[in-house]
């Protein structure tokens, strides 16, 4: 048994007070959600639920558009995650195995992208994609149109590309080269081989990429027009502006909003350290 000296004593404590810090806020609006309206106005702040109310997740539903806000965010989601999936795997795998002229400079200068300030280039990806049309209508007048218009500038990112070709560049030159002796050409090489074995990479980026999606606002806000055509963390503001004398409904949305990334921290974090890490050690 490894003995406990003063040290060790006090960077346990230490780090169990910056653990208390960072999980009581997330404790309180899960349990401040269930809270009546009396209890949580009450003074000095009670810090344990009286039994369960469900008034706030109820009055939360029922003010807003939130159900449908909740899935138009799952699909964004989802459909910006699968497609920098998609062009991250293509990007790094073309950085790594394929011979090119320039490789190194476009590498670099791709990874450029990722200096330029988002708020820098709001304003022409917001002319550029309301100025489009679908059918005979503006992009963004129809449900399926503001979708569209809410992922397509994020469809590819750089940093998905760099993760994905640091961990390629750690992988055996000499099954690559079996694979291609044996007749393997690049999409069975990719779909067979490449990906089964950097699972840990894909998984921090699509951790990373996901989180990133779900909390966006400025683009959702700018781009929805109706509140049905909006995500959920507009949602959540909308309730704030709403019903700002009963916080009971601004916890019970937050909450709603925080229990997929919560889910997925907690059950993907060696993934995304695994995945992070890839590349550091050679």
């Amino acid at each position: 048994m490894r003995h406990l000296t003063v040290g060790r004593l006090i960077t346990y404590a230490v780090l169990i007070l910056a653990a208390l810090a960072v999980i009581f806020p997330v404790y309180y609006v899960i349990a401040g959600s269930i809270m009546s309206p009396g209890q949580i106005s009450s003074y000095p702040p009670d810090l344990f639920p009286k039994g369960i109310f469900t008034g706030n997740y109820e009055g939360a539903t029922s003010s807003t558009a939130i159900g449908q806000q909740y899935a138009n965010s799952i699909l964004q989601t989802s459909v910006i995650t699968l497609s920098q999936l998609i062009t991250s795997v293509l990007a790094a795998y073309a950085f790594v195995f394929m011979k090119m002229w320039g490789r190194t400079v476009m590498f670099g200068l791709f990874l450029a992208t990722l200096m330029v300030p988002w708020e820098s280039i709001v304003l022409p990806n917001y002319l550029t994609i309301t100025g489009w049309q679908l059918g005979d209508q503006r992009l963004t007048a129809t449900y399926a149109g503001t979708m569209i218009a809410l992922v397509l500038p994020f469809l590819a990112n750089a940093f998905g590309v760099f993760l994905l070709r640091q961990s390629f560049l750690q992988f055996p030159t000499e099954l690559r080269d079996a694979a291609v002796i044996d007749g393997c050409g690049h999409w069975r090489f990719i779909r067979r081989i490449l990906l089964p074995l950097s699972k840990p990479a894909l998984m921090a980026v699509g951790l990373y990429v996901f989180l990133s999606a779900w909390n966006q606002f400025f683009w959702p806000l700018l781009i929805g027009d109706k509140p049905s055509q909006r995500t959920l963390q507009i949602g959540i503001s909308q309730l704030n502006d709403a019903e700002a004398a009963d916080p009971g409904l601004i916890l019970a949305g937050v909450t709603l909003s925080i229990l997929p990334t919560l889910a997925i921290v907690i059950f993907g974090q060696r993934f995304i350290v695994r995945g992070l890490t890839a590349g550091a050690i050679r």
